[in-house]
């Protein structure tokens, strides 16, 4: 089995430029508004559990303020992706369940990008993590 580093570099931009399209778009629309905003977000954002605004306001923060941040990095990539992942799962399947595929293209096609980016990882282009240092090591 190859190990990542013997990929072509397309392969790197590709996942570089996944990353950092994704990463932007999930901050401009979703994670900033929620920071700048905040108090108005309390107000606004569905609680499917029954937790609280609050409670349901800060996974949603970490899952699109830090996490596409470390993404953007290609630091602990695959890591960051699953609070991203599960806070999108909620939306379409318990927040918006009524919505048809054409209504919740956006977040379907986020929950895409993002399961991809779990699956693969940041590719060469990238901070120093440790899937950086499993490969260096030699680890399949």
């Amino acid at each position: 089995m190859k190990h990542s580093l013997s990929q072509p570099p397309r392969i790197d931009a590709g996942l570089f430029f996944l990353r950092l399209t994704a990463c932007l778009l999930l901050l401009h629309v979703h994670g900033l508004p929620k920071i700048f905003h905040f108090s108005e977000e309390l107000t606004r954002i569905e609680d499917p559990f029954g937790l609280g605004a609050y409670m349901s306001l800060l996974p949603a923060i970490f899952a699109e303020v830090v996490c596409p941040l470390f993404i953007l990095l290609g630091v602990f990539t695959r890591l960051a992706c699953l609070p991203i992942i599960g806070v999108l799962l909620v939306a379409m399947v318990f927040v918006h369940p009524d919505w048809s595929v054409a209504e919740g293209q956006f977040g379907w096609l986020l929950l895409i990008i993002f399961t991809t980016l779990a699956l693969t990882g940041a590719g060469r282009w990238r901070l120093f993590s440790a899937e950086s240092a499993e490969v260096s090591r030699g680890a399949d």
